[in-house]
């Protein structure tokens, strides 16, 4: 496994597994599976409605917890909905501590719904806490009023989206780039991507590892999401090989700074 340091000397793989739209009830097995292949990072969060079948699956896995990163996010709004939102995650998990927790979009009170990550945080139930879909006004804010900067900005990135000014802004304050959707979430062609088709044929891997190996080897943390066993192990597969200058730049002309998921109006500043 590859890992990235977070801003606390902490590490954390650099790619883990999703587990958006996964329904509930169909969670504890793709997760068990994710764990048994050898993943050890897990992506959850309050709005999926699974985090309790990702903590069964952690506690039914029989892998030393220090080994493991879980990761969630806020749905609420404001200090005390958030505080009180984080224990009742734990519970449901079945869990002392996430890994990570991310304020999971910008709201009208998110220093205060990020007050209560730094509270959690400096008490230990999280190890370390940051932000997702918020833009570079929505950070430089957020820093000005925080004790302990986000580590981490969860963003949607993938090849045709794949965020050349939040990119360095984020690697200027030192916090970690995160994709959600790398590969599309099934509503983007990137897979039938003929450029890709012809690197993943030359490396005899599959045009999704060639996606995973791309954003990895640009310093992008990874989270593909599947539920098909082969696809699962596939994602993983990826550090055996390194793409090229010459590949990596033929990937990053494939960028259209088009969101696949249609972000949110403030997002688009970030376009370019």
């Amino acid at each position: 496994m590859h890992y990235a340091e977070l801003p606390n000397g902490r590490r954390m793989p650099v790619i883990g597994f999703g587990t958006y739209r996964i329904d509930p009830k169909d969670t504890r097995e793709a997760v068990s599976q994710a764990l048994s292949m050898g993943y050890r990072s897990i992506d959850t969060a309050q709005l999926y409605r699974n985090e309790r079948e990702v903590g069964q699956a952690v506690a039914a896995s029989g892998i030393d917890r220090a080994d493991l990163f879980i990761t969630s996010k806020t749905m609420t709004e404001g200090y005390k909905p958030t505080r009180e939102g984080i224990e009742r995650s734990l519970e449901r998990a079945g869990l002392d501590h996430f890994d990570l927790m991310l304020v999971h979009w910008p709201n009208s009170d998110h220093a205060g719904t990020y007050r209560a990550l730094e509270e959690a945080y400096q008490a230990g139930l999280l190890r370390a806490i940051g932000v997702s879909n918020f833009n570079s006004d929505q950070i430089g804010e957020l820093c000005e009023q925080a004790d302990v900067a986000p580590m981490i900005d969860q963003i949607e990135t993938s090849v045709y989206w794949q965020q050349r000014k939040m990119h360095p802004f984020l690697q200027g304050r030192h916090i970690l780039h995160e994709s959600w959707s790398p590969l599309g979430e099934g509503r983007s062609r990137v897979l039938e991507e003929p450029a890709l088709q012809a690197i993943a044929d030359h490396h005899h891997k599959s045009v999704a590892q060639v996606v995973l190996r791309f954003l990895t080897q640009e310093d992008v943390i990874v989270l593909p999401r599947s539920t098909n066993p082969a696809h699962i192990r596939e994602n993983l597969d990826i550090f055996d090989f390194t793409l090229d200058e010459a590949e990596l730049d033929r990937v990053r002309r494939l960028d259209r700074a088009e969101s696949v998921e249609n972000w949110p109006s403030d997002m688009l500043q970030e376009q370019y």
